[in-house]
């Protein structure tokens, strides 16, 4: 079978391009920004990438269109489909109906930390010997693709709720059926397509009235907004997570037959121990020393054994593997040092994300003795960032920073100067990415770190950087 993907670079499309491949069909793809690190891996999968959505890129006609998100009337190739009475469907009824059934789904749910999260938890099952498949919306380190097949009932999927094309506007995890669910958490977040908070968490309850009895949802304590959605109905086995005080004692929740929590050992996240409570007795206690930084990773890795746990886990194994977890590409990815100064890329694009990173970021580089500023590159991006929905907040988001530099292309609705005033911290505004780079070069100095924020190619800022950082210290 031939399908073409209309939105293949896209993390979720492309990582259906590799499933489909390794299904043995003939695949090729177009899309209108074609940039690594998806570019790159499809590539090296064998898939035929087209710059733009011509109709020619359908000519001769493929066996199914699959049709991303990010496509709506009036794109070429998405009228030459209806047009010619195409086979045609979304990415999630794609993986639904030829990867997914059959199998133990673990879905991986909320607002924040899906990817890192579906990467630990698929490279921990890998770890314990359970072969599963997965579908992870980045290049994990540890991994050769961002999906695999695999070779066992297990498959953790990335769960987004976002919507599933324009002509199904049901969030995608609705059509995963996923026996184990991580909720990680829940914020407002694509305000160009719910309205409000009200109507993501429905969008939420509708996947937990999908799960089955025998399932497992796992579900951070203290987060209200999925407290609510649970308080709306339940028919599956809960288990509760929490992040304790480094000097909390351990909670004993005799209302509750299972509960997990995990206290930090260091600032920055770097190390934790994890234990299980059953009907209020707590368990031993698992440490674990990692690469990875923030308080949100450790939240999100008390998730990921959790879940692993219910595949029939060891803890100990579970913990064991997150010591060799390597990360995902564009979360606090080192791209590289240029006379003393380091340039990170980092996808948040969200204020609570981009509050943690920086917060991790800058606990981690203190504890390793870096002396210098923190600088971070943000590009709003994401359509409820350009919509102005976090304007009050961003602000206050950058406080871990110290200085902020923001990219106005002249397309948001977003008040950025604004936001510059409100910061606790210094900030500017550059409106093209040859000022931005001129700002950087200008400032930066030996011992400085600059984290690059957005969830696009940004104009290849971060390469082109480090190009300029190197030709200064030439001159």
């Amino acid at each position: 079978m031939h399908i073409h993907i209309l939105g293949i670079c896209g993390t979720f499309m492309g990582s259906l391009a590799v499933l489909a491949k390794q299904l043995g069909h003939t695949v090729s793809g177009s899309d209108a920004n074609v940039y690594p690190p998806m570019s790159t891996q499809l590539e090296a999968q064998g898939i035929t990438l087209q710059q733009g959505f011509s109709a020619s890129h359908l000519q001769p006609h493929p066996d199914l269109v699959v049709i991303g998100n990010a496509m709506s009337r009036g794109n070429p190739a998405v009228e030459y489909t209806l047009e010619q009475g195409l086979d045609y469907c979304s990415g999630p009824e794609w993986l639904a109906r030829f990867v997914l059934r059959g199998r133990w789904v673990m879905a991986v749910a909320g607002t924040h930390g899906k990817t890192t999260t579906s990467a630990l938890l698929a490279w921990i099952l890998r770890e314990a010997g359970l072969k599963p498949g997965y579908l992870i919306g980045g290049v994990a380190r540890n991994f050769p693709a961002s999906a695999d097949l695999g070779d066992s009932p297990f498959f953790v999927v990335e769960a987004d709720e976002y919507d599933s094309a324009f002509f199904d506007k049901r969030s995608k995890f609705v059509h995963y059926s996923p026996r184990t669910a991580i909720l990680n958490n829940l914020e407002f977040d694509h305000g160009d397509i719910f309205p409000d908070l009200a109507a993501i968490q429905r969008q939420f309850h509708h996947l937990v009235r999908i799960i089955p009895g025998s399932g497992l949802i796992l579900w951070p304590r203290d987060d209200a907004n999925l407290a609510a959605v649970l308080a709306q109905g339940c028919w599956s086995q809960r288990q509760a997570l929490e992040l304790l005080d480094s000097t909390a004692s351990v909670p004993t929740h005799a209302d509750e037959s299972i509960a997990w929590h995990v206290r930090p050992l260091a600032a920055d996240g770097s190390a934790f121990e994890l234990g299980k409570l059953t009907a209020g007795v707590a368990g031993p206690l698992f440490s674990v020393h990692w690469s990875l930084s923030g308080l949100h990773n450790v939240r999100n890795a008390l998730a990921a054994v959790a879940a692993a746990h219910h595949a029939g886990v060891d803890i100990g194994v579970a913990c064991a593997a997150l010591a060799s977890f390597e990360g995902v590409k564009r979360r606090q990815e080192l791209l590289g040092e240029i006379g003393g100064v380091r340039v990170f890329d980092d996808f948040a694009h969200h204020p609570t994300a981009i509050d943690t990173t920086l917060g991790g970021l800058r606990e981690k580089f203190r504890s390793a003795g870096r002396t210098g500023r923190l600088i971070a590159v943000i590009e709003p991006r994401s359509n409820t960032m350009k919509m102005g929905t976090h304007q009050s907040v961003l602000g206050q988001a950058c406080r871990h920073a110290d200085l902020t530099l923001w990219f106005d292309a002249g397309t948001v609705q977003l008040d950025l100067a604004s936001v510059v005033a409100s910061s606790p911290m210094p900030a500017r505004v550059a409106t093209s990415v040859d000022a931005l780079l001129q700002m950087l070069v200008a400032e930066a100095r030996s011992g400085d770190d600059i984290v690059i924020m957005s969830n696009g190619g940004f104009g290849d800022i971060h390469q082109r950087l480090l190009q300029a950082l190197a030709a200064r210290g030439a001159e």
